[in-house]
């Protein structure tokens, strides 16, 4: 392991290995086109985002039920997880090509991602006991961009064989972990977990702290992958499919890499006034964009791409504030286990809305059934400013 170095030298490092690791978890969806005529196959974008989707929920739940990063470096939980990810993601160039072998190997890259997105973040927080909000916005706005990627490729009409996209992304997310395991120690702040303990997890259920940040974080989990999701059909929705495909994928693209800079932005501003006003700020805005698309008859065409880019950026402004609060709410030798947990039921709740409204998608117009998103964030206030309260009349 390498001798200590400064916390912004660790966090440039760790913000591009994140970047080049999480490049794995969108992969298949820029390879999907191409898997789509080689096996005579439409419509398997979904089940592929699907399918990492339960890999990554299911990997943090069991990374976080054995504290893995709380117990083990970090750093080298990262370089492992990135190899392991990486190799499953190549092996489908190796392995006879069909979806189910494809969805088997996406699955796995999905399951050790939870050691490379969550474990990163517990780097950054051994680092930084002050401006974490700052440098998970950092961290979160590398995700962000590297989710709008791929539409970016499709606007350009680029054209990329699938090979070239697994083994690129593949080498990329090595790259990654080869620069944590190797440059970036385990942080100034880091508290080892003295040992296995089972009982955390019902432990964290008492922690009202921690259950007001997870409240919010899950009411911003609701709405920002279903967001992401529907956002192409909801851009051809009002513009009444008067856009080609390829500017169409360049306003997905900038709508969705505007969340990437306003996370660093947030993060910025959470040092001047906290995270938890950024975080509960951005919420209630991107709640109010669902509720004013679902309520307006009519959006201007002139304000369509100003009103989706607002919704773009408040949408994940708050996602890295509420990881930070997250963070603050535990001890340190139990902050890898609670991100990780916390990323695990946040997925999950992505899932379920993904496949709420999907059935809704059949009934209704899209800016109809992603107006209804504001739920999340609704409940999400709630949930955050019940719990904090409840902390606040403990401590007294």
């Amino acid at each position: 392991m390498p001798k200590q170095i400064p916390p912004r030298s660790a966090l440039i490092l760790i913000v591009i290995a994140q970047f080049l690791g999480t490049s794995l978890w969108f992969a298949g969806n820029a390879a999907a086109s191409e898997w789509e005529i080689l096996l005579d196959r439409s419509g398997t974008a979904p089940t592929l985002t699907l399918v990492v989707q339960l890999g990554f929920i299911f990997g943090t739940f069991l990374y976080a039920l054995g504290s893995i990063a709380d117990r083990f470096s970090p750093s080298k939980v990262f370089l492992i997880s990135c190899i392991l990810a990486a190799s499953f993601n190549f092996s489908i160039i190796l392995l006879p090509t069909s979806f189910s072998t494809i969805l088997f190997c996406r699955f796995w890259v999905g399951f050790f991602l939870a050691g490379i997105y969550p474990v990163g973040m517990k780097i950054a927080a051994d680092y930084f006991e002050k401006g974490l909000g700052s440098a998970l916005g950092f961290l979160v706005g590398a995700l962000v961009l590297g989710t709008g990627f791929p539409f970016l490729l499709k606007g350009l009409g680029w054209e990329i064989s699938w090979k070239t996209i697994l083994w690129s992304t593949s080498t990329l997310a090595i790259l990654g972990g080869l620069a944590i395991g190797f440059l970036v120690p385990d942080g100034p702040y880091r508290k080892k977990s003295p040992k296995l303990d089972f009982g955390l997890i019902p432990k964290f259920t008492k922690n009202t702290a921690l259950k007001g940040a997870a409240g919010g974080y899950f009411g911003h989990m609701w709405e920002l992958y279903t967001f992401w999701a529907f956002l192409p059909a909801l851009i051809f929705g009002l513009t009444q499919g008067t856009l080609s495909t390829e500017n169409q994928s360049l306003w997905t693209f900038w709508i969705i890499s505007a969340g990437g800079v306003s996370c660093a932005l947030g993060g910025i501003l959470a040092q001047k006034i906290g995270s938890q006003q950024v975080a509960i700020g951005s919420l209630i805005l991107s709640g109010l964009c669902g509720l004013l698309l679902l309520v307006l008859p009519d959006i201007s065409a002139f304000i369509i791409f100003t009103f989706l880019l607002l919704w773009g950026i408040s949408v994940t402004a708050d996602s890295p504030q509420f990881s930070t609060l997250v963070a603050q709410s535990v001890p340190a030798e139990q902050r890898g286990t609670a991100l990780t947990l916390v990323n695990s039921v946040g997925f999950g709740i992505t899932v379920i809305s993904i496949l709420v409204t999907r059935e809704l998608a059949l009934l209704l117009e899209p800016k109809v059934y992603l107006g209804f998103l504001f739920l999340g964030p609704t409940v999400g206030v709630f949930l955050f400013k019940y719990f904090r309260g409840k902390d606040s009349s403990e401590r007294k």
